[in-house]
């Protein structure tokens, strides 16, 4: 009978594990393909010290357990030996017909994992701490909360995808976001009635921006996205039963081009009803286009309310800068400042003011175009005293 193999401290070794001439110690097995495999450790069991200087490490036994487990369950041993990266790509291979600005946030993660380190590391090396430094890292580094909310919404998905094909066997990015970085997105706020009356009369009385006036009173009053808005074509206005189509959305993507796309939701195709202000708002836009001398036609629609100087349809972007170069001009003439006001605070004055009068929620949600009633009866918490108070005395009132 031979006799067993020992360490240099007289303990037995099991089959498969030896200890080099340098102390440490090596296992050798056989792996789920048949091909042999070796993990090393300076440590024999848990309970062993790490020599001085050595980084700590998992025990050879301790490894020996987990691939005796991962075996078990048929996990792909070094996780298929696939990057961060290249998991990513193989995930955004097998998503077929996704929206454009979808498709750009896919391009937009694998860029950032081109770049960042992060992106080369092993799939099975990392940990649910690795992630949530990772992900604190980029906050710290700039990112806002709604990017990397995105980046997460990438990676999670796609960690799942290797759980599920037995890669590896725990998702480490399967945390709530919130618990591990602080969210810093700015709260929109409505703009109140004064606020509102100063923007709308200096966009009037400005001899730039007035050209815009009658685009941004139907922004204030009538609930549409910027997408929605810049999409309108004059067949979408129906002056007859005064309303609006909105079936529809214009995009600009920087590989893309132009595009039309439908709705952000179900309840985004709707007909919204116009005012006699806001029909007459439109009457001047349409009456005031200039005829280019090629009518742009973006996938089947054309007609744009607004156009370029290159005669293309003006996009979010445009409004958006728009609206930033208003309140940076008003700011600098005036000593009371602004609040900062965006195509889409334009929306969720719209909505607060009608909440604030009281108009039916079910109305208010068709007509903005949200498919949760949720997102619409949030609205309300953002009425304040004045509200309150003009509601109770109504009540008392009618009482």
């Amino acid at each position: 009978m031979s006799e067993k193999r020992r360490d240099k401290r007289g303990r037995v070794l099991r089959n498969g594990e030896i200890q080099k001439p340098d102390g440490r110690y090596r296992y050798k097995y056989l792996d789920a393909n048949g091909q042999e495999q070796y993990v090393y450790s300076w440590r024999l069991d848990r309970n062993d010290r790490m020599p001085a200087g050595k980084k700590m490490e998992p025990s050879l036994r301790e490894k020996e357990k987990q691939i005796a487990a991962d075996l078990f369950d048929k996990i792909v041993p070094n996780g298929g030996n696939h990057t961060v990266l290249e998991l990513v790509e193989k995930y955004v291979s097998l998503k077929m017909g996704v929206r454009p600005s979808t498709e750009a946030g896919y391009r937009t993660v694998i860029n950032l994992l081109k770049e960042d380190p992060f992106g080369s590391k092993r799939i099975d090396q990392v940990k649910i701490s690795d992630a949530k430094l990772w992900l604190i890292q980029l906050q710290k580094n700039g990112k806002g909360f709604s990017t990397i909310r995105s980046i997460r919404g990438v990676l999670c998905p796609a960690f799942q995808m290797t759980v599920d094909d037995d890669l590896i066997r725990k998702n480490p990015f399967g945390f709530e976001l919130a618990s591990v970085i602080y969210n810093d997105s700015v709260t929109r706020e409505a703009l109140t009635r004064e606020e509102e009356r100063k923007f709308m009369c200096f966009v009037a009385e400005d001899k730039h921006f007035n050209r815009y006036y009658d685009g941004i009173y139907i922004l204030f009053n009538t609930g549409l996205r910027i997408s929605e808005f810049v999409g309108l074509t004059i067949s979408d206005i129906d002056f007859k039963n005064m309303k609006i189509h909105v079936d529809h959305q214009l995009q600009r993507y920087a590989r893309v081009g132009y595009k039309i796309v439908e709705p952000k939701t179900e309840s985004g195709t709707r007909q919204i009803p116009m005012t006699q202000e806001v029909t007459a708002a439109f009457r001047r836009i349409i009456n005031n286009r200039r005829k280019p001398k090629v009518e742009p036609m973006i996938d089947g629609y054309a007609g744009f309310l607004y156009l370029d100087k290159n005669g293309m349809p003006l996009v979010a972007l445009h409004w958006e800068k728009y609206f930033q170069h208003i309140c940076e001009k008003y700011n600098k003439i005036y000593r009371v400042p602004l609040p900062k006001v965006t195509p889409h605070v334009c929306r969720h004055t719209f909505c607060s003011r009608m909440a604030a009068a009281r108009m039916n929620p079910k109305t208010l949600q068709y007509i903005m175009g949200h498919s949760d009633i949720g997102v619409t009866l949030n609205t309300y918490t953002h009425l304040g005293f004045d509200e309150a108070s003009e509601e109770v005395k109504r009540l008392e009132s009618e009482g």
